[in-house]
């Protein structure tokens, strides 16, 4: 009760510190470059990234240096890769499993997801919002036919530099609920599994803008996501 009452009181503060931020963050593009492709050699494996603007590769300028790159290149000494990228700045995981039934039904072997930053701006609790995250899941499995779909952990916003306090500090622990909710049901999940990059992110690391991956983080999460793969399809 307290708590809440805490959180009302500060609302304020908090809006008119996100509009700060909104007004003040510079407005960096989605990476420029193909957002599908074929690579590599040996087993045939197919991949489908969805989620925000992290998987857009806001915070370099191209496709080669984003996730998406730098995970296909992790990838191409041991598969026969076909991937293909569907993302957008400010997808949320609402948004991102309506947008699916407009996707074509086709078999993919890994769905590979980056979602959840955008929620943490949304008036929702950790319990829907994993609510969520299951009934996308659902609609891969359904949709894709997919074996394995690796999450990622949402990042500690409270190590945003663009965020000022007190508003970096409840984005920071809201992250950290949801994160421990979603573990909890990930671990009961038999195809997924879940990636934690938070103790790998530091702000030097970041985008000029303070709030988006740099190349190192990039590249850091594609060898984390590689490593998960090769561990389930590498023979």
């Amino acid at each position: 009760m307290i708590h809440q009452l805490a959180l009302l009181l500060m609302a304020p503060v908090f809006v008119a510190q996100g509009e700060y931020v909104k007004r003040s963050t510079p407005k960096l593009e989605e990476a420029m470059g193909p957002r599908s492709g074929t690579c590599g050699k040996g087993k045939r494996l197919r991949l489908l990234l969805l989620g925000d603007s992290a998987a857009a590769g806001v915070g370099v300028q191209y496709q080669s240096q984003a996730l998406s790159g730098h995970l296909a290149n992790e990838l191409s000494d041991y598969f026969r890769l076909k991937w293909h990228l569907v993302a957008k700045s400010g997808m949320t995981t609402r948004a991102m499993s309506q947008q699916l039934v407009y996707h074509p039904r086709e078999p993919y072997d890994i769905v590979v997801l980056s979602l959840g930053v955008n929620d943490i701006a949304q008036p929702i609790s950790s319990m829907k919002w994993v609510e969520q995250q299951k009934m996308l899941v659902n609609q891969l499995r359904h949709r894709f036919s997919c074996k394995q779909i690796i999450l990622t952990k949402i990042p500690p916003i409270e190590r945003f530099p663009a965020l000022p306090s007190p508003l970096r500090w409840y984005m920071g622990n809201k992250a950290k609920s949801f994160n421990q909710r979603l573990t909890y049901w990930v671990n009961k999940e038999h195809d997924c599994d879940l990636i934690d990059l938070n103790h790998k992110l530091e702000p030097h690391h970041m985008a000029i803008d303070g709030f988006h991956p740099g190349e190192a983080v990039y590249q850091c999460w594609g060898e984390a996501i590689a490593s998960v793969i090769k561990a389930r399809w590498k023979d």
